[in-house]
């Protein structure tokens, strides 16, 4: 999963990018409006983190005009603002929810896979397909109760394509979900993670649709 984290506080930011790419996420940073504004307009993100006080443009600004543009990510507004009615005027504007500060990185982390999984109509953080159980909360895999490793990048395949069983997902998509913006992204490496992933899932789990993209069988035999 790839999110844009915007905070114009240095440390702040550069903390929560750790802890989240620690978690698994792919992180594009901005620490200003216009930035921000460029970035959401233009690239794919699952989720966002978007403080309101920027610089060169607030927060509450390039929100609205994200909505405007038709860009439908969820938004999770960071405040240090007290105000109920500023809280308000963010959901109003189109954030998915709101966290203020300070806060713990706990709880930012289990906002964020909510959001993701309610944009995909899920309601547990244990995704299941066939055997395969991914703890969303844990970064763990189990196949039929067993545990089995995987590398960062095989886990965030199989995390976009669990996050959207039954879907056809082409090899761009992936591409564009897995990697942060400044990363040498190179889509003929995502054959290779899905290969691997093909022996350590149970068979057919993954299939290959035709100059489509790849697709998690939602059902056994589906």
């Amino acid at each position: 999963m790839r999110l844009l984290l915007v905070e114009d506080e240095q440390t702040l930011r550069k903390q929560l990018a750790a802890s989240l790419i620690r978690a698994g996420y792919a992180v594009d940073e901005a620490d200003n409006g216009q930035d921000a504004l460029f970035l959401g307009d233009t690239e794919n993100y699952d989720a966002v983190v978007l403080d309101l006080g920027l610089p060169r443009m607030d927060g509450l600004s390039v929100l609205k005009r994200w909505r405007a543009n038709g860009r439908a990510m969820p938004v999770l507004i960071l405040t240090a603002r007290d105000g109920w009615h500023e809280k308000v005027e963010g959901i109003d504007a189109g954030a998915d929810d709101y966290l203020a500060k300070p806060f713990h990185a706990e709880e930012l982390m289990a906002r964020l896979r909510a959001l993701i999984r309610r944009a995909q109509g899920l309601a547990s953080p244990l995704l299941q397909c066939r055997g395969i159980v991914l703890d969303t909360r844990e970064s763990r895999v189990t196949v039929d109760g067993w545990p089995i490793e995987l590398t960062a990048h095989e886990f965030m395949v199989l995390d976009y394509l669990m996050h959207r069983p039954g879907v056809i997902v082409s090899r761009t998509e992936l591409t564009e979900h897995i990697y942060a913006q400044d990363f040498d992204r190179d889509s003929n490496t995502i054959e290779v993670f899905i290969a691997r992933l093909r022996k350590k899932l149970p068979p057919d789990a993954i299939k290959t649709v035709r100059g489509l993209g790849y697709q998690l069988a939602a059902e056994a035999g589906g």
